[in-house]
């Protein structure tokens, strides 16, 4: 599944070639995704402008300026969805079901075999739809900081792991980063949030920044069908410590990486490093 990182590639990739043209024409060749795309899409984009790109959480915001009403797109890349650019007469391929053609030529392709994605409209503030209302901070702002782990944490006996992947605590660190930011604060994922000291959650904060930055320079981790705007894959796959690696041994010390289930996701980890 796209994670924080690969949304924010993907951003980033396509952002110089829509920001600030003209949508000329909208191809929708299947509606029916995780929401129904709306049936006034084409209408209201044809003659829109495109501002700003911006990302909140796994959600990549489109503004669009038509006439006097500001609006945006917000889309959302499930499990398997990708957005990248193509050229006019570069024929769709299967599971390419929006596209978003440009003034210059260039196409917006949105790409989602599972079809668990989704793009919608939203009219005025993005901020108060209520998907982006209820999500705590972003991680690499100075919002997020081991205090606020901290005091969250308080009482609870919910394991740390699935702690760090509630977005009311903190958006888009998604299972991967999740357990390779616990490998790099050396903290066991099965320990209960509650028991967690402030200089550890310190310490993991200071982790989870430097995991998803490292993984947004490489242009994300590629699982399954990712590839960012430019249709590149992400390469941060290279360098997990613990994620997908049940049964090899810990690049640091030497030990079995061990497999248990927290919260229904797998989780890989040290026993000997992650206490």
């Amino acid at each position: 599944m796209p994670e924080l990182p690969e949304v924010e590639t993907t951003r980033r990739g396509i952002a110089p070639h829509v920001e600030g043209r003209e949508i000329v024409e909208v191809v929708v060749r299947q509606s029916r995704l995780r929401l129904p795309v709306p049936d006034d899409l084409v209408e209201r984009l044809v003659g829109a402008r495109i501002g700003a790109l911006s990302r909140r959480a796994k959600y990549l915001l489109v503004p669009v300026q038509a006439g006097e009403a500001a609006a945006s797109l917000l889309w959302h890349l499930g499990m398997s969805g990708s957005l990248r650019i193509a050229r006019l007469g570069e024929l769709p391929k299967k599971h390419d079901h929006v596209d978003l053609v440009l003034d210059d030529g260039a196409i917006l392709r949105y790409h989602d075999p599972r079809r668990f994605g989704f793009v919608d409209w939203l009219q005025g503030d993005a901020a108060h739809d209520p998907r982006l209302a209820r999500l705590g901070p972003e991680p690499l702002s100075e919002a997020f900081d081991g205090a606020r782990l901290h005091a969250l944490s308080r009482g609870r006996r919910l394991a740390v792991k699935p702690f760090l992947m509630d977005n009311a605590v903190v958006v888009g660190v998604g299972n991967i980063y999740a357990a390779e930011a616990l490998f790099l604060a050396g903290i066991d994922p099965r320990r209960a949030a509650g028991r967690i000291s402030l200089a550890r959650y310190e310490r993991l904060a200071a982790a989870v920044r430097e995991v998803l930055a490292a993984a947004i320079t490489q242009g994300g981790t590629t699982l399954r069908d990712f590839v960012g705007g430019t249709g590149e894959p992400g390469y941060f796959a290279q360098r997990l410590n613990v994620y997908g690696r049940d049964g090899a041994p810990c690049r640091r010390c030497g030990a079995e990486l061990r497999l248990v289930t927290l919260g229904q996701r797998a989780s890989v980890f040290c026993a000997a490093c992650q206490r």
